[in-house]
């Protein structure tokens, strides 16, 4: 669990353009790894699911994009 916490915390303290690259370039991988530092059961199945379909079919990908400009960080279901 703490191992989980602390990949989080690397995460959200990437700069702001290694975020905006890592969500257009690797988005399903990216935010499937965003999802499961969650640390829970919801963020286990929203990661999984968010992988194997490779980020919602691709509409996850735009909003973890708009959400990383306007936001800074993956703030919806994460």
């Amino acid at each position: 669990m703490a191992e989980l916490k602390k990949l989080r915390s690397t995460l959200d303290s990437l700069p702001w353009i290694a975020q905006i690259l890592l969500v257009l370039l690797f988005d399903p991988i990216y935010g499937a790894i965003y999802r499961l530092t969650r640390g829970d059961l919801f963020g286990l199945i929203v990661g999984v699911v968010f992988f194997l379909s490779g980020g919602f079919f691709g509409i996850g990908w735009i909003i973890d994009l708009v959400c990383v400009v306007f936001f800074k960080k993956i703030t919806v279901l994460a």
